[in-house]
C-alpha cells in the first residue's frame, strides 16, 4: 500500500541531500581506540563486538533510517488498507492517498532529523535479524565542528564515545534489545484507523477541544492520535529511554574528562547547540513529537549523574538488572527514592 519510494524524494526535499563525506579525522580508527574504553568504565559483559564504524551523507542517514521506518510502518499501513477496502469504488483512491500520505510523513520526519544527526548506533528492535550499524553523518560532524568552533578531532572522539556507550548497552544487557521491542510492537498494534459517527448518526463526533490542547501541550501532534492504552505503553517506553540516553551521556562525560582534550568546552559548546534552536525550529519539534526526544536527553542525563554520584557506576548498572529495575516516571526526577527501591548501598 505505501509507496515507499516517495519517502527519500521527500526526505531530500526536507534536508537529506548529499554532502561531503571527508572530517579529516579516522573515525573507524576512533572507534576501535575508544571501545575498549568504553567497555572498560561501563563494565557491561558485551557479546561481540561494535560493528565497524561509517561515514554517511545526509541522505545515506535517511535511507538508512527509512528502511527501519518501514518495517515499523507497514503493518499498521496493511490495516489501514483492508479497513479502507471497505469503501466500495472509492478503496482504490484512498489506499493510494492513504499510502502517499504516511511516506510522505515519514520522508519528511527523516529528512528534517537528518540535518542535525552526528551519529547513531542503527538497530532495528522489531526485526533482530537486522544488521546493526554504526553511522556518523559527515556534514552534520563538519557543520557542528565549525559551528561550535571546536577542535576536530577531541569533537569526533567525545561523539564516538556517546554512540559506542549505546552499543555497549545494546549488547551488554541480553534483555534490553527484546524488551524494547516488545514494548514498540504493543504499541503498533494499538495503531489502528477509527472512524466513529456522532450521535447524529452521520456526523463525525466532536472531539473534547480542552483535552487535545493539554494533549498536545505534553507531546506534540503525535499526543493528539494516542489512545489511554498508547499513552500508557509511552509512559513504560519513556523512562526506558530516558536512561539509555542518559546513561550515554554519562559514560561520554566520564570519559571524556579523561580522555578528551578541552572536554569541558566541548560540554559547554554541545549544550548551547541543543538550546540555540530557532522558533520555527522548535515549533517543528514541537508539532513532530521530537521535543520529548530532547527532553530525554536532559533528564536522563540528570538522573544517571545523580545515581553515580551516589553509588558510583556500579550502583548504576542495577537499571540493567531487569525491566523492573529501571526507574519509573516519578523516579526519574528523584533518583534517591529509585536507590531506595532497589537497596542500593551509597557508594560513601
Amino acid at each position: 500500500m505505501v509507496d515507499w519510494s516517495l519517502a527519500p524524494s521527500v526526505a531530500a526535499l526536507a534536508g537529506a541531500s548529499d554532502g561531503r563525506l571527508d572530517i579529516g579525522v579516522d573515525v573507524v580508527g576512533a572507534a576501535k581506540r575508544l571501545e575498549p574504553e568504553v567497555v572498560r568504565y561501563a563494565g557491561l559483559e558485551t557479546e561481540g563486538k561494535a560493528p565497524p564504524a561509517e561515514l554517511v551523507d545526509r541522505r545515506g542517514w535517511a535511507d538508512a533510517n527509512l528502511t527501519t521506518i518501514g518495517h515499523l510502518l507497514d503493518p499498521i499501513a496493511g490495516r489501514m488498507s483492508e479497513r479502507l477496502g471497505r469503501a466500495g469504488p472509492i478503496a482504490g483512491p484512498l489506499r493510494m492517498g492513504a499510502g502517499a500520505t504516511i511516506a510522505a510523513e515519514a520522508g519528511l520526519i527523516t529528512g528534517y532529523m537528518s540535518q542535525r544527526v552526528l551519529g547513531q548506533f542503527e538497530l532495528s528492535l522489531i526485526q533482530p535479524e537486522a544488521p546493526t550499524r554504526l553511522l556518523f553523518v559527515a556534514p552534520n560532524l563538519n557543520k557542528a565542528i565549525d559551528e561550535l568552533d571546536v577542535e576536530r578531532v577531541p569533537f569526533i572522539d567525545w561523539i564516538v564515545l556517546h554512540e559506542l556507550t549505546h552499543v555497549v548497552q545494546f549488547t551488554g544487557v541480553p534483555w534490553l534489545r527484546d524488551h524494547l521491542g516488545g514494548l514498540l510492537r504493543e504499541y503498533l498494534d494499538t495503531v489502528d484507523v477509527q472512524i466513529t459517527a456522532g450521535s447524529a448518526g452521520g456526523l463525525p463526533s466532536m472531539p473534547n477541544i480542552q483535552e487535545l490542547v493539554e494533549r498536545f501541550r505534553e507531546g506534540g501532534l503525535m499526543a493528539l492520535i494516542q489512545s489511554r492504552e498508547q499513552r500508557d505503553l509511552i509512559d513504560q517506553l519513556q523512562p526506558v529511554m530516558a536512561v539509555i540516553e542518559g546513561y550515554s551521556e554519562h559514560v561520554m562525560d566520564a570519559l571524556g574528562a579523561t580522555l578528551v582534550p578541552g572536554y569541558e568546552k566541548l560540554r559547554d559548546a554541545m549544550d548551547r547547540r541543543r538550546r540555540s534552536r530557532s522558533a520555527p525550529e522548535r515549533m517543528l519539534q514541537k508539532l513532530l513529537g521530537l521535543e520529548m526526544k530532547m527532553r530525554q536527553y536532559v533528564q536522563g542525563k540528570q538522573f544517571c549523574d545523580a545515581v553515580a554520584d551516589e553509588v558510583g557506576i556500579e550502583g548504576l548498572n542495577a537499571v540493567w538488572r531487569s525491566p523492573q529495575d529501571m526507574p519509573t516516571t516519578a523516579e526519574l526526577d528523584d533518583p534517591r527514592a529509585w536507590i531506595r527501591r532497589t537497596r542500593l548501598p551509597s557508594a560513601a
